[in-house]
């Protein structure tokens, strides 16, 4: 949207693999606004967000797609939580990230009654939205300013022929001067198709819901987070109540065994070899595996997920959870086994490669795209008319 915004004499087409968009990561994300507390500050995931969140809103009023500014609790339940907590405003206070508020035991059961804690941060400014929705009107605008968009398009190849690269689809063969690879969970392997050295694969994690029972919806009034541990790149398990009216519990963090793999069945062969023979994957392995089998017992067990639960809900039973989805998230390890924790976008001559870009990706879309086409420019020389 932004590039032909920017560009209106380019021609770019979208080859989109499924049949529908934001069928993946957009599709499958808890749908949440997020404010900018938990990223250095500097970094990407920081910058991004704080500047998205307002083009978002911005962005979702203008357009007349749905949103609620609910707010959220980030809750420390005992002592050894509360340094992480005091650094979690820190850095949201030098994010710029405005509203934020430590309260106490009485105000967070002003905010959230049934939530149980010894300290909070209060962020009144996250929220949530409907992403996919929004996916659909990025698609529109683009449609509209002479993009293309080729769904079923799933990227087989990609060859270089007479100065231009050769995209081979089910449907045909596109030919281009340049690519802008956001291929989330397949973005590694695009990018090895114009040999393009990357330095990390894509491992897949699958994370699994509950869904809080219609009678039980009164629980959570907007969003209850954890204190995350900041060893990893995620959050936690917590509540949140999406755009629908439905009130999520979870995810947890387990290796899925194929890039796709929204369930326990899912497995493909090939890809879990992929993950099983890149010697990142065992240097993080061997760095994190109590914390694995701790979330592959949370996975197999309701009982130990419940027990997790109630160390933010003390009321929460076993009857007022009901199975939910799933979600994979797209996490670039590097060679080292490093979890990649900021978002990792590339240049090169002929390409720009998002690499990793998890939550906020949804929050900060409006702020990457810019930056991406800010590096499209520079990189594919590409002459600004205004200029």
């Amino acid at each position: 949207m932004h590039l032909t915004q920017r560009f209106p004499d380019l021609r770019v087409a979208v080859l989109e693999k499924e049949a529908e968009l934001a069928t993946h990561q957009t599709g499958h994300n808890s749908g949440v606004i997020h404010s900018g507390i938990y990223y250095r500050p500097g970094s990407h995931k920081a910058n991004f967000c704080v500047a998205g969140v307002q083009k978002l809103i911005n962005f979702c009023d203008e357009n007349e797609i749905e949103y609620e500014r609910c707010g959220k609790v980030i809750v420390a339940t005992d002592e050894s939580e509360l340094g992480r907590l005091d650094d979690l405003y820190e850095r949201g206070v030098a994010n710029g990230v405005q509203g934020l508020e430590v309260i106490g035991p009485e105000r967070l059961r002003e905010i959230e009654p049934h939530a149980a804690g010894i300290r909070a941060l209060w962020a009144p400014g996250t929220g949530i939205a409907d992403y996919p929705k929004v996916a659909q009107v990025y698609a529109t605008n683009f449609a509209h300013s002479g993009g293309d968009i080729f769904t079923e398009s799933p990227v087989q190849s990609i060859d270089r022929r007479g100065g231009t690269l050769a995209v081979q689809t089910p449907k045909g063969t596109v030919q281009a001067k340049h690519i802008i690879n956001c291929a989330g969970l397949y973005a590694d392997r695009v990018a090895a198709m114009i040999e393009e050295r990357v330095d990390v694969r894509i491992i897949p994690f699958r994370g699994e819901y509950y869904t809080l029972r219609p009678e039980s919806h009164h629980l959570v009034s907007g969003l209850i987070y954890p204190v995350p541990d900041p060893r990893f790149p995620f959050l936690g398990v917590h509540y949140t109540r999406n755009i629908q009216g439905s009130v999520e519990a979870g995810p947890n963090a387990v290796l899925a065994l194929s890039r796709e793999g929204y369930r326990k069945s899912d497995i493909r062969v090939g890809e879990t070899m992929e993950t099983l023979t890149y010697p990142g994957f065992w240097k993080m392995t061997a760095k994190h595996w109590r914390t694995g089998l701790s979330e592959m017992r949370r996975s197999y067990s309701k009982s130990i997920f419940l027990r997790d639960l109630r160390r933010l809900l003390p009321e929460i039973s076993e009857d007022d959870l009901a199975p939910g989805g799933a979600g994979v998230r797209a996490q670039a390890v590097g060679k080292n086994g490093a979890l990649l924790d900021d978002f990792s976008i590339i240049r090169g001559r002929e390409a720009v490669h998002v690499l990793n870009a998890p939550s906020p990706g949804a929050t900060s879309s409006l702020a990457i795209g810019e930056h991406i086409v800010q590096l499209a420019a520079e990189a594919f020389e590409l002459r600004d008319p205004s200029s």
